[in-house]
């Protein structure tokens, strides 16, 4: 099989020397693309920037802004069976990019914001998509109802959901995954790479009932 993975965070600029971003370390996604590897699939592996070293053995896209995350996905999506989209894409990003540095001023600043492209949404609106569907959820309140949601109105096959406290920037997580068909799975606290390999078992057993 063919993994397709999103990591990382995506970086909006504002100027040529600022942007808006998050905490994202890309561990968790990293993790997928090598436990995937580990059990025998091709990966496609399109990252944010995040201090990591790439799976050897993956093709390996780097990207940084979400419209750039966007196109990757879409030009690599239909040749995969799997699409994991781990990565935190930024909602929203400045309206207008400076073409040279904001300069500091005493006078307050107001940044308008529009949304960017809703990647995993985009994903799943295709009629015809022959891939499974993978979603991430990174909440800090209300987890299970919240991915619930976003289960529904992104039209995914599992969500896989964590508290965004206990994920970003560590090396340990505990997850909680929905399935389309209302069934929900917990795994406990563990490091990132063992519940990357659980997770690959999961997703490829999922996609061989599509």
């Amino acid at each position: 099989m063919t993994f397709l993975i999103t990591a990382g965070p995506t970086r909006e600029p504002l100027d040529p020397v600022r942007y808006i971003s998050n905490r994202s370390s890309g561990k968790m996604g990293y993790a997928i693309a090598q436990a995937a590897l580990d059990a025998g699939h091709d990966v496609i592996l399109i990252s944010g920037p995040v201090n990591l070293a790439p799976p050897r053995d993956a093709k390996f896209i780097s990207v940084s802004s979400s419209d750039e995350m966007f196109d990757a996905v879409h030009q690599h999506a239909d040749s995969a069976n799997i699409c994991v989209l781990c990565a935190a894409v930024a909602d929203y990003k400045p309206a207008e990019v400076s073409p040279v540095k904001i300069k500091k001023c005493a006078a307050q600043v107001s940044l308008e914001l529009v949304p960017t492209h809703d990647i995993l949404k985009s994903l799943g609106l295709q009629e015809d998509r022959k891939f499974l569907l993978v979603g991430f959820a990174a909440e800090t309140d209300h987890l299970e109802a919240n991915a619930a949601k976003k289960l529904r109105e992104k039209n995914c096959d599992i969500i896989v959901a964590n508290d965004a406290r206990i994920a970003m920037e560590t090396d340990e997580n505990e997850l909680l995954i929905l399935f389309r068909d209302g069934e929900t799975k917990k795994i406990s606290r563990s490091s990132k790479k063992n519940l990357a390999r659980e997770l690959v078992k999961i997703f490829q057993n999922s996609q061989q009932k599509v």
